[in-house]
């Protein structure tokens, strides 16, 4: 298990800290998203870079289902925003809502200030698909999650199959036959918010 890494960028710029996970299946992933859930409050912004298949949605997935917000967590590639109301008998009533941003199609921070976040900011969750140097200036706090394939695509052409599913049937976006695959997961955490290493990201097993 690897200790925290100090940041090594100037103060106030760089992380407080650096976690590299490794999950072998799907359900890993998932399960880390559930329970890096139950520490998450309303105003916090995650930035979620990674290729296709590394796990992206598998993990919002999680978090979505470790808040207790409506089901259905998908890509919100076409639409950029989906907005997931927490569900007052779920598991955290009365807690934030899941508000899911891809921001893959927006090439600065001003186009990230078109879709008004700040007016759901403070109630939500915010997880933004590809908001390196776009979404920074929203909080002073940010987790930062890297989620990389330790092999590449398949030759196959990646042909998708189910890895797995959640406990409301959505199937994780795992798109390789072999759900043994590891996908590495490397955590950074910004700001005051984030100034330690959260317990479930610690005490994760499969943190290499």
């Amino acid at each position: 298990m690897s200790a925290s890494q100090p940041a090594e960028d100037s103060p106030g710029v760089g992380p407080n800290w650096e976690k590299t996970l490794t999950a072998t299946t799907a359900e890993q992933t998932h399960n880390l998203g559930v329970r890096l859930a139950g520490v998450l409050e309303a105003g916090d912004l995650l930035v979620l870079s990674g290729e296709l298949g590394a796990g992206k949605t598998t993990f919002t997935q999680g978090l979505g289902e470790g808040l207790g917000v409506r089901s259905g967590v998908i890509s919100p590639t076409f639409v950029l925003v989906r907005i997931h109301p927490n569900l007052p008998d779920g598991p955290r009533p009365g807690g934030p809502d899941l508000v899911h941003v891809d921001a893959y199609r927006l090439g600065s921070a001003a186009e990230i200030d078109d879709i008004d976040l700040e007016n759901t900011l403070d109630s939500s969750v915010t997880v933004v698909e590809w908001g390196h140097d776009r979404v920074e200036h929203l909080s002073e706090s940010r987790l930062e999650i890297d989620l990389h394939r330790a092999i590449g695509l398949a030759a196959s052409g990646g042909a998708a199959s189910a890895a797995g599913r959640t406990s409301d049937g959505e199937t994780l976006d795992f798109d390789n036959e072999d759900t043994d695959e590891p996908r590495i997961i490397v955590m950074r955490g910004y700001g005051p918010r984030w100034a330690s290493v959260p317990e479930p990201v610690a005490a994760f097993e499969g943190t290499s």
